[in-house]
């Protein structure tokens, strides 16, 4: 007999999986991961420890070195991504918008938002990403469910459960 925190655990997944068929209205296999995952973002090639927040509307990425710089008449924006393995990779991103963000308990605040492909597990998808010094943070990137929806499913009970595998999938 299984014990009572496992039988539970697994039912609620069970019930999960079937709501999220249920109200899909397609037939699309969704991928389930941790609520601590590593995923890869493009351009750049970084790997980076992420925390996937089902409460977060869109995903936030810690970057360092912001400046804005103005290419063929529009504005750009340049940054500095390290990752836990103390890798670096310098992006250039069109700037797609400046949003305002509240968080819990402060004052809003401006932060870029940019267009960035994001390869977790073997689900690639390009989502609007906020760059904020997350450095006091445990996590590199926060992914919000603008990246989740429809595709990944979040076990709340695990952590690092796949690896990123987007091959054949990432546009040139």
């Amino acid at each position: 007999m299984m014990p009572t925190n496992q039988f539970m655990r697994v039912l609620f997944l069970a019930l999960a999986l079937l709501a999220a068929g249920a109200t899909s209205g397609h037939s699309e296999e969704r991928q389930t991961v941790g609520w601590v995952e590593k995923a890869i973002v493009f351009p750049g090639n970084l790997q980076l420890k992420v925390k996937l927040d089902t409460g977060a509307l869109n995903s936030s990425l810690n970057a360092s070195q912001i400046e804005e710089f103005v290419r063929n008449d529009e504005k750009w924006i340049r940054f500095s991504v390290t990752n836990w393995q103390n890798l670096t990779a310098t992006l250039e991103k069109k700037l797609i918008r400046t949003a305002r963000i509240k968080e819990h308990d402060r004052a809003s605040n401006q932060r870029p938002v940019i267009q960035l492909g994001i390869c977790l597990a073997n689900v690639f998808k390009e989502v609007e990403v906020n760059l904020v010094d997350r450095s006091n943070f445990r996590y590199q990137m926060l992914i919000g469910r603008s990246y989740l929806r429809n595709s990944i499913l979040v076990d709340p009970s695990a952590s690092f459960k796949v690896k990123p595998n987007c091959q054949g999938v990432i546009p040139e």
